[in-house]
C-alpha cells in the first residue's frame, strides 16, 4: 500500500462569503438549503439573522457576514443556509453561495495565518492550500459560542 493511501483525509462542505472560501466538516452539516424566510429576534445580537421554520423545527440563523465584520450583502441577494448540528440542536449559517464537498489531505492543514483580520481568525481553526486559493476551516462551536454569548450580554 502506498504512503498516499495511508494519509488521512477529511471532507468539507464549502461555501463562499464575499472573497472568503470557507469549509465546515461534512459530518457537522445536516443539509444545505436555499434562502428561507426568517423572523427577527428583538434585542438579539446583530449576528443573529433571525429564526426560521425548518419543517416544523425552529432554527436560529447566524449571519456569518455580520459575525466576520464583512459588508452587508448587496441588495436583492438572498443568503443560502448551511444547516449544522451542534450540541444544543440545529443552527443555520447564512452564507453567500454554496460550494462543493471537497476532500483534503490532513497533512496539508496549517494554522490560521496571522494576516487574517482578528474577527475572522477568531473563528477559523486553520487553512488548507488548494490550487490558487485557501480553504478556511470554520470552527462551528466557536461561531455558535460567540453568537450566543453576545446575545446573552445584551
Amino acid at each position: 500500500m502506498s504512503a498516499a493511501m495511508l494519509t488521512d483525509r477529511t471532507q468539507y462542505c464549502t461555501f463562499h462569503l464575499g472573497d472568503l472560501f470557507l469549509g465546515v466538516e461534512v459530518t457537522r452539516v445536516q443539509e444545505v438549503i436555499r434562502h428561507q424566510a426568517t423572523t427577527p429576534v428583538p434585542l438579539a445580537s446583530p449576528v443573529i439573522g433571525g429564526l426560521m421554520n425548518l419543517r416544523g423545527e425552529i432554527v436560529t440563523t447566524i449571519d456569518l457576514r455580520r459575525r466576520l465584520g464583512l459588508d452587508e450583502r448587496a441588495g436583492g441577494e438572498d443568503p443560502m443556509n448551511v444547516v449544522i448540528r451542534s450540541d444544543d440542536g440545529v443552527v443555520s449559517l447564512l452564507v453567500d453561495e454554496i460550494g462543493d464537498v471537497i476532500e483534503v489531505v490532513d497533512e496539508d492543514f496549517e494554522p490560521s495565518p496571522s494576516t487574517l483580520p482578528a474577527t475572522t481568525r477568531d473563528v477559523i481553526v486553520g487553512v488548507y492550500k488548494l490550487d490558487g486559493r485557501l480553504l478556511l476551516i470554520l470552527d462551528c462551536d466557536r461561531v455558535l459560542d460567540l453568537a450566543l454569548t453576545t446575545t446573552e450580554t445584551l
